[in-house]
């Protein structure tokens, strides 16, 4: 997404999305008939490491699928009645998005982490005003631009019995020619982690959404496997520390979740990860929560996990790990995000041997480095009369109101 030219925030999202609307022989009607007439269904999306298509076939279709997806490739049409459509989508979707609390938290999260000219701190696919800027133009220009067979990988998985995949793809995807380009190169990830708390103002809402998070290490890391340990035991489960706490001791909620999730990735270990504690809380309980979640923070750092945590949630990670890939597109998608985040095609299994061998000492070291509450900015999304007072009494962090 840092390819982005500026002011066309989401130019990226409507490329991909205008893929599958047609091609130089073949116009959207008819190119979405030949992906039923093969049982295919073809996706896209666009996100700060990359743009992804995803193409599912039936194995006996195989061939007629990916000359489809390279025509797309090749020769998109990006007809400008299509194109012009998908805009006025996109712009549909944004109020609906900014009336989601959980969707508003982490935009606003992003906007108060990350610097105002890191395209990381703007809503990935775009605003209602960088949004209604984009036209065919911008998008042809954009993929011209950027979209390039010397930096794509593709990754086939299924059941490939007979198949000559390596003269399959010569015939399909091997007619997509471009000029060499060489990969854009990664600026680091810069982040303000300040402890503070930013309320979003939602006046009458009757529930509190929280997000509390930081920036963090990526899979280059050699934490990564002890903060994944540590973090499921903090907020991972329905059993986790926090969960015990808020949803079973004090009922304040249904659900909270701590996790890691990879921003962006470099080979040079420039990348990062969003650390985060979310969930949502009644409006009166909003105080009271924050400041539980606070103390189980505090005492983790304290007195540690316990070692029976630690088997837990070994156990739920690594022992029940092969039903994460039962599919084909479960395993893709995990491959083509080793490829988006520079990792090795073994990655996966190491990282399900190194988590097996993280013991509590060091699971109990990497979550308490990631979330300590020194340097988490929390955002509630909530009735900003209710709960700035209570929650400015706490002393966690400076309060600000955003009215929007």
């Amino acid at each position: 997404l840092d390819a982005e030219p500026q002011g066309l925030d989401g130019v990226a999202t409507i490329m991909a999305r205008a893929f599958s609307e047609g091609t130089d022989t073949l116009t959207a009607e008819e190119f979405t008939a030949e992906l039923e007439r093969c049982g295919a269904t073809l996706d896209a999306h666009a996100d700060h490491p990359g743009v992804r298509l995803s193409l599912e076939v039936p194995a006996s279709r195989l061939e007629k699928a990916l000359g489809l997806l390279a025509d797309a490739l090749r020769a998109p049409a990006f007809p400008d009645s299509e194109v012009d459509r998908l805009v006025r989508n996109r712009l549909d979707e944004i109020p609906h998005e900014l009336a989601n609390p959980a969707r508003r938290a982490a935009m606003t999260l992003s906007d108060e982490l990350f610097p105002a000219d890191s395209r990381m701190s703007r809503p990935r696919q775009g605003t209602e005003e960088t949004v209604a800027r984009i036209d065919a133009a911008a998008v042809r220009a954009f993929y011209q631009a950027h979209v390039r067979p010397a930096t794509s990988t593709a990754v086939v998985v299924g059941d490939l019995t007979g198949v000559d995949l390596d003269a399959l793809l010569a015939a399909t995807l091997g007619a997509w020619t471009g000029g060499g380009a060489e990969p854009r190169p990664v600026p680091p990830v810069m982040a303000d982690d300040t402890a503070r708390i930013v309320i979003v103002d939602r006046p009458g809402s009757v529930q509190t959404q929280l997000l509390i998070g930081r920036t963090g290490p990526d899979r280059h890391d050699s934490v990564w496997p002890a903060q994944v340990l540590g973090t499921y035991c903090l907020g991972g489960t329905l059993t986790s520390r926090l969960d015990r706490v808020l949803r079973e001791e004090k009922g304040y909620t249904y659900g909270v979740r701590a996790f890691a999730q990879v921003l962006r990735s470099a080979p040079g270990g420039t990348g990062a990860s969003m650390l985060a504690i979310s969930g949502s809380v009644a409006t009166d309980v909003t105080a009271p929560a924050l400041a539980d979640t606070w103390q189980v923070l505090r005492e983790l750092a304290k007195g540690g996990l316990t070692d029976d945590e630690r088997d837990v949630a070994v156990q739920n990670l690594v022992g029940v790990a092969p039903l994460k890939y039962e599919t084909a597109s479960a395993v893709a998608g995990t491959l083509a995000d080793q490829v988006e985040q520079h990792l090795p095609d073994d990655y996966q299994a190491g990282l399900y041997a190194r988590l097996a061998q993280t013991g509590t000492v060091e699971a109990t070291a990497a979550v308490v480095n990631a979330f300590a509450p020194e340097h988490l900015v929390a955002v509630l999304v909530g009735d900003a009369s209710q709960i700035e007072a209570p929650v400015g009494k706490l002393g966690i962090g400076p309060v600000r109101v955003v009215r929007s």
